[in-house]
């Protein structure tokens, strides 16, 4: 399965590192840009994502995400500002290393970036009071 949706409404999605073309290693050492099959530039950013939770409530422990952005979101989302991404997937992977171990995880993937406005709180566990 690829591209699979996925809905964080009810998140805050914090930018820890600015949106940047993305690079990857080439045999040589050298950093070069990643490109779709199109040959169009990817872009990743990396950002803090917390369950929104209402007043007096805890929040749970967040976590740090890298997600590859298809589109160049521009220069307006500088580290602390609150996003949200559009079109948000995830695709499962796992891979086999050198040494025979194996990685597995899930990869973040978005078309693009925007500004977060005000959203929807989460309340309690089964959303009790919507």
């Amino acid at each position: 399965m690829k591209n699979l949706p996925v809905v964080l409404d009810g998140y805050k999605l914090t930018v820890v590192e600015p949106p940047a073309p993305k690079t990857r290693e080439d045999a040589n050492g050298a950093q070069i840009p990643v490109t779709d099959r199109d040959g169009v530039a990817q872009f990743v950013v990396s950002l803090f994502a917390k369950l929104q939770v209402g007043p007096g409530e805890r929040s749970p422990k967040g976590e740090e995400i890298k997600v590859t952005l298809t589109t160049d979101p521009g220069n307006d989302f500088p580290e602390d500002s609150r996003v949200q991404l559009i079109d948000p997937r995830i695709n499962p992977y796992s891979i086999e290393s050198g040494d025979g171990r194996t990685v597995s995880g899930i990869a973040f993937k978005a078309l693009g970036l925007r500004p977060a406005h005000a959203m929807p709180v989460r309340r309690g566990k089964d959303n009790e009071g919507e």
